[in-house]
């Protein structure tokens, strides 16, 4: 996809009532501090459209990203900061799950792992639970230059193993730094688009 023109246009926080679209939603999940706004800031082109942060925790709202006036895509916060209350943590959990449960729209959930661990118990968490919404998350590595080229196959059966994944989940090593895995991904959000426009 060219992207021509994106912008935040949609913020919701705990108490925001979600929005209903009229588009095509691809929403990114992970633990703090995986790299979703960078992720976001690659697929964009662009260098501060998501702010960026070396303090985890910093995307507390639902960001919607209108690209090309075709389709959102959807920043949803971090879990698993282990400086925010519970309460707190409950309260984005809560915010997560409505919009998964509400959105119409919504036609895929990336989830984000940092190839470099194992998955975390969160992250394990956020796998079952988005499967149990009904949903095939995509699972997009991080942070994939941090890595030896030697290392990555081991890394990626580190993340299917601990995950436990369906059997056919697509598992994309990506890197912010040099945009690997940048391509695959458009190219499956574009599957969505088209599928979409199939069917009107």
């Amino acid at each position: 996809m060219k992207i021509k023109n994106v912008e935040l246009q949609i913020v919701c926080g705990i108490t925001s009532k979600l929005p209903e679209t009229d588009k095509v939603e691809i929403a990114f999940a992970g633990k703090s501090n995986v790299g979703k706004s960078s992720l976001i800031n690659a697929l964009m082109n662009r260098k501060a459209l998501a702010r960026t942060s070396a303090t985890p925790g910093k995307t507390q709202t639902i960001n919607f990203y209108n690209v090309n006036d075709v389709m959102y895509l959807v920043d949803l916060p971090g879990y698993g900061y282990a400086k925010v209350s519970e309460k707190e943590k409950i309260q984005w959990g809560k915010l997560i799950e409505r919009y998964l449960n509400t959105s119409k729209q919504l036609k895929a959930v990336f989830l984000l792992i940092d190839i470099r661990h194992e998955p975390s118990a969160n992250d394990k968490m956020m796998y079952e639970w988005i499967v149990s919404q009904g949903y095939h998350p995509i699972i997009i590595a991080t942070k994939l230059d941090k890595l030896k080229r030697s290392q990555i196959q081991k890394h990626v059966k580190m993340i299917k193993e601990g995950l436990k994944l369906l059997p056919g989940t697509v598992v994309i090593p990506f890197s912010a730094e040099t945009k690997q895995g940048r391509d695959e991904i458009w190219e499956l959000i574009d599957t969505y688009l088209q599928d979409e426009t199939e069917v009107e």
